[in-house]
């Protein structure tokens, strides 16, 4: 089982950026997928879920209307649009299946919203 997260970097508040997470190793069409940060010194937080087949998405309440995120199972690919960023989106992200494969987490993408 494998995650390889991308697409992170430094931007600007109000920027936009769009995160990938390559899935290996199981049938990703069979899971619910998640997005997941954690900021320095915080508690890993789920940020984004997307089911398997249907595509229904749910989010925290601090990035509803901001974040979209999507998935293509024939790349095995879970993605995360991220719009108008702001200093508190500032984190490390993570992408894992619903429920989590615990010990198989990514070395996740680093997104810092600074001026």
């Amino acid at each position: 089982v494998q995650f390889v997260e991308s697409g992170g970097g430094l931007v600007q508040p109000g920027g936009s950026l769009r995160l990938s997470c390559g899935a290996s190793g199981f049938t990703f069409s069979s899971y619910a997928m998640r997005w997941y940060r954690q900021a320095p010194g915080k508690e890993r937080e789920l940020v984004a879920h997307i089911t398997n087949h249907s595509g229904r998405t749910d989010y925290t309440d601090s990035v509803k209307g901001r974040f979209t995120v999507s998935r293509d199972n024939n790349k095995n690919t879970v993605y995360l649009q991220m719009n108008s960023l702001k200093p508190e989106d500032t984190a490390v992200y993570y992408c894992n299946t619903f429920p989590p494969k615990e010990g198989y987490w990514g070395q996740g993408t680093q997104v810092t919203v600074s001026s």
